[in-house]
């Protein structure tokens, strides 16, 4: 691929990064006045959740509603800035992810003397650069279950690879996309995964001119990758999509969700990247499933004007089961967000119900942000421990600069911070990259900048700070009986008791902020909770436990057949099925049993138990006879 033109200043010569060319495009903006501040919600008593605390969390996180949204603005929070790069050590920082050591990670887009860095970061700010990149990294880590950190990386000829980086810098390529027919189809710009069954997926794009428009794949244990789709944009008008950006994100359905950035092609929906290169197409949201089922959910700019928006950034998966996320484009159109529009908040749920929640910039002066529609975006939404959607736009507020959102249960938008707010912005500016809360309970992100030569210019790590308190988190939220779980946290040393929706669990520590446990046998999906000397922290999402089918009888029979069927986790069962399509009659009779009906008409075919922790499916088949 092309490297980014070098822009010459007197002796001195740097790599002009997108951000260079976003100032070019910065006007000025009103100022406006800040109501009164919005309180978050606290614990009164940090590290110690109560019984009526945690019902109140349960139920907040399940119900989730949303509704019509408005945009207010909040004082200003407390935002600490951790790092500010200044090139020698990187330039341009990923978003974050917390180690096992309790120190987060991540990378630089480029560098002095390297195309970026992989790096660490303290909670109270020493930064310590791991490796000096030969390729680009242009998205996060992931943190794997064998401890390490994975992503990929692209080199200068259009192709890519998968690394792995241990915690201590030893830097590996694990898997050559270039060995590969076409070289996968594109060039790895996004993060990687690791799925519940173990294996890595990830996507490619084809930059929106070579063919393939981009893949989707699958990297197991063994170090095989197999491509599940091509974005061939086949399709009429390239319907099917076209250029996936971003990462992907895996159900609690066991299947595959994600955004391609182009297809759809509309005059409306052209952008251009900080090479120049065009990119046509309004974007779509798709599900995948493990064995490369492809469907399109949904597809942009279907509303007059684009209202629903377009450019789709990367998904999430909130508590109440449907996916968020933010478009670059569309939505609301004002001078100061450009031609292509300022970009919505929507929903979607897995079946593929679309609503959108708020379209930025709905006041003068855009004091709720708004993106810069290019295609190289991490912006992503999370769900913090008060049930609420967080987020960082990468333009506008006060400084035009960017700003760090909150989206309430009750439709609202607030803003919480406004990048460079301050002279020469040592905070950074131009974030729209996911941020991260740490189990201490605070929001850790990254920023890039402007204004060459000062501080902050080549980009930040923040902390924002709103009074949420610490919890625990897994490196793998799902898992069956007498699986090891991974957890992360603080204060572990000492720690007295894990349990499992209430079910005990054997333990071992392995530092103050991390350990291990073993899924007892009769645990349900649910929170899990730690009790430390300083009191119980509960985790801040529920641990999935996975039913399993380890036999059933008998193995045929005609319609109406009782079929016993043996296994584990079958308590919380919603649903069995014959051939998966075909609904089958059934009663619980134990976590290890469960009594099914053969319906009339269902043909043979595997036996599948869905439960609140997930789905799974017999090895062998049910025969249906006449």
């Amino acid at each position: 691929m092309r490297l980014p033109l070098i822009v010459r200043s007197g002796t001195a010569s740097f790599r002009q990064s997108d951000v260079a060319r976003r100032e070019s495009r910065r006007i000025s903006m009103t100022m406006f006045q800040t109501p009164s501040p919005v309180t978050p919600a606290v614990n009164t008593r940090p590290g110690r959740v109560s019984k009526n605390q945690l019902d109140r969390w349960k139920v907040a996180c399940t119900v989730f509603l949303l509704c019509a949204a408005t945009a207010v603005v909040a004082r200003a929070q407390d935002v600490t800035v951790l790092v500010r790069f200044n090139y020698d050590n990187g330039s341009g920082p990923s978003p974050l992810v917390q180690g096992t050591d309790g120190n987060f990670y991540g990378a630089t887009w480029t560098a002095a003397n390297s195309l970026g860095t992989v790096f660490s970061v303290t909670p109270n700010g020493t930064l310590t650069t791991l490796h000096n990149n030969s390729d680009q990294v242009w998205d996060g880590l992931v943190l794997a279950t064998d401890g390490n950190f994975y992503g990929t990386a692209e080199p200068n000829d259009f192709a890519g690879y998968i690394f792995k980086i241990t915690p201590s810098g030893s830097f590996t390529p694990v898997d050559d996309f270039c060995s590969q027919p076409n070289c996968f189809g594109g060039a790895p710009f996004a993060g990687l995964i690791q799925a519940t069954d173990g294996n890595f997926y990830g996507t490619t794009t084809g930059l929106g001119f070579s063919s393939p428009r981009g893949t989707i794949f699958k990297r197991n244990a063994g170090g095989e990758v197999t491509v599940l789709h091509t974005f061939s944009c086949s399709a009429p008008n390239c319907s099917d999509g076209a250029d996936p950006w971003g990462k992907l994100v895996e159900g609690t359905d066991g299947n595959f969700y994600g955004t391609s950035f182009g297809g759809i092609n509309n005059k409306q929906c052209i952008a251009y990247d900080s090479y120049l290169f065009q990119y046509s197409g309004c974007g779509t949201i798709f599900r995948i499933t493990p064995s490369g089922r492809f469907t399109v959910l949904h597809r942009f700019c279907t509303e007059t004007d684009c209202s629903d928006g377009f450019f789709p950034h990367v998904l999430m998966q909130a508590a109440d089961g449907s996916f968020y996320g933010t478009t670059g484009g569309g939505g609301i159109y004002d001078p100061l967000c450009g031609p292509l529009g300022c970009g919505t908040l929507f929903k979607i749920t897995p079946g593929g119900v679309f609503t959108t929640l708020h379209r930025f910039c709905a006041q003068a002066g855009c004091p709720d942000g708004y993106f810069g529609n290019y295609p190289l975006q991490r912006d992503a939404l999370i769900q913090a421990t008060d049930c609420n959607l967080y987020g960082a736009t990468d333009a506008g507020g006060t400084s035009n600069a960017g700003t760090i959102f909150k989206f309430a249960t009750a439709g609202k938008l607030t803003t919480l911070y406004s990048f460079c707010d301050q002279p020469n912005c040592p905070d950074g500016a131009y974030s729209g990259a996911a941020l991260t809360q740490s189990t201490d309970g605070n929001f850790y992100g990254t920023a890039w900048g402007k204004n060459p030569g000062t501080p902050g210019a080549r980009g930040t790590v923040f902390k924002l700070s709103t009074g949420l308190g610490p919890f625990v988190s897994f490196i793998r939220n799902s898992g069956k009986v007498g699986q090891t779980v991974q957890i992360l946290g603080q204060g572990f040393t000492g720690a007295t008791r894990v349990a499992f929706r209430g079910d005990p669990a054997p333990f071992s520590i392995k530092s103050d902020t991390y350990l291990t446990a073993t899924v007892p046998a009769r645990a349900t999906t649910g929170y899990v909770a730690v009790t430390t000397l300083s009191g119980m922290l509960q985790s801040n999402q529920k641990f999935r436990v996975l039913p399993q089918i380890t036999s059933f009888s008998p193995t045929s029979g005609p319609a109406g057949t009782s079929v016993v069927i043996t296994g584990k986790s079958f308590t919380q069962a919603t649903a069995v099925s014959l051939d998966c399509k075909h609904q089958m009659s059934f009663a619980v009779d134990s976590d290890t049993q469960i009594t099914a009906i053969v319906p009339t008409g269902a043909p043979s075919g595997k036996i599948g138990v869905t439960t609140a922790g997930g789905r799974t499916e017999s090895a062998a088949s049910f025969t249906v006879t006449d």
